[in-house]
């Protein structure tokens, strides 16, 4: 198992992909998860690159350079588990140890063909893991199969691991949120997703078209008043600002700042509508026994050009976190998938009620199964 770079291991430091923390002292304990990873005889192969401060949906590192993605090592990872997912992709490490504040592990998953989860986020402890927002990060596996990953996941939780549950995908109530989420597909990101849902369907599951765009929409109103990542990123690095700013990446010290001035009564508020918000997006799906969507927008993009060009790489970067940052905000659990394609990989994203996460392993074994056939 690699380990991202945020991690505490006991005698390492911690530099969380950057150079501001390259030189810190070593940590004096393990981590939660590490810790619980090692009772479970994990053999831990080393740490792995990341976006600077998991601030990113690329991948991309000034800092310790950026690891290709597994499939296309000229085109970005995914962020901000980068070189964990490209470790899994390549085959070096079975599994990853990664995080998720806006799409961590599902985006490097989806970006090198392969599985990524995030968890509700209080089923897995946090302490000795370096925050980017103490509110949505949540820490997960990725993997390259559903079982290894839920094993892994069983770890992470504190329970003991099982055979996932054999669930038929006959009668599955698959919900497709069709609106905003569906908005500005690459071509092939569509094509790829459209044929997964009728392999679906061909098995007997029943894919319902839904929204949840007045959700989204609410959600989005409520980080304009306080962008949650962006204030908590900016007192957690408050010292670092002040002293070193010139040691950031840039693009991220931009996200560090724009929460920097914010008010603290829209940060508050954003929280509070947060809260108000979790159990109607929850009463909203539980109908169905899972929400599907294409886990990115677009396929993995090309890294030059993304390092030559700011405008070019806050875009994308917005368009890459989209499908799924509503997670980490409503607090569900989620998992990608890729698809069977034979270009550039492309995430199928799977998403359940909050604390449904052995049932959505189990849901997504029986949609791995029906891709593989």
């Amino acid at each position: 198992i690699s380990i991202k770079d945020l991690f505490d291991v006991a005698g390492q430091p911690t530099p969380a992909g950057s150079k501001i923390f390259r030189d810190a002292a070593p940590a004096t304990k393990d981590a939660t998860a590490i810790a619980r990873l090692r009772r479970a005889g994990a053999v831990l192969i080393g740490r792995t690159n990341m976006s600077e401060f998991a601030y990113s949906g690329l991948g991309l590192n000034p800092h310790y350079g950026t690891p290709g993605s597994a499939k296309a090592p000229d085109r970005a990872p995914g962020g901000s588990t980068s070189g964990g997912a490209v470790s899994v992709g390549l085959g070096i490490a079975d599994l990853t140890l990664g995080t998720d504040t806006g799409g961590s592990t599902r985006i490097p998953a989806a970006f090198n063909g392969i599985v990524g989860f995030k968890p509700t986020s209080l089923r897995v402890p946090k302490t000795g893991c370096f925050p980017l927002s103490h509110t949505l990060d949540s820490i997960g596996p990725l993997g390259r199969d559903v079982a290894s990953s839920a094993a892994m996941d069983a770890v992470l939780a504190g329970l003991e691991p099982a055979s996932l549950e054999a669930v038929p995908v006959a009668g599955l109530r698959i919900g497709v949120p069709r609106g905003l989420m569906f908005e500005a597909l690459e071509p092939e990101v569509s094509v790829a997703f459209e044929a997964g849902l009728e392999r679906l369907a061909r098995s007997g599951a029943r894919i319902i078209e839904m929204s949840i765009d007045d959700l989204i929409l609410d959600m989005r109103a409520a980080l304009a008043l306080g962008p949650i990542s962006a204030c908590e990123a900016a007192q957690i690095h408050a010292a670092s600002v002040a002293h070193r700013p010139a040691d950031f990446d840039h693009r991220v010290l931009a996200r560090v700042l724009l929460g920097q001035d914010i008010p603290s009564r829209g940060y508050i508020e954003a929280i509070q509508r947060r809260e108000a918000l979790k159990p109607a997006f929850a009463a909203r799906i539980a109908p169905y026994d899972a929400l599907a969507l294409p886990t990115t927008a677009i396929t993995p993009p090309l890294i030059a050009p993304l390092e030559a060009d700011d405008a070019l790489f806050n875009a994308t970067n917005l368009l890459t976190l989209r499908n799924t940052n509503f997670a980490n905000f409503f607090d569900v659990p989620a998992l990608s998938l890729p698809l069977p394609v034979s270009g550039l990989p492309v995430g199928f994203m799977l998403l359940g009620v909050p604390f449904s996460d052995r049932r959505l392993f189990a849901l997504g074994g029986a949609v791995e199964a029906i891709f593989a056939s």
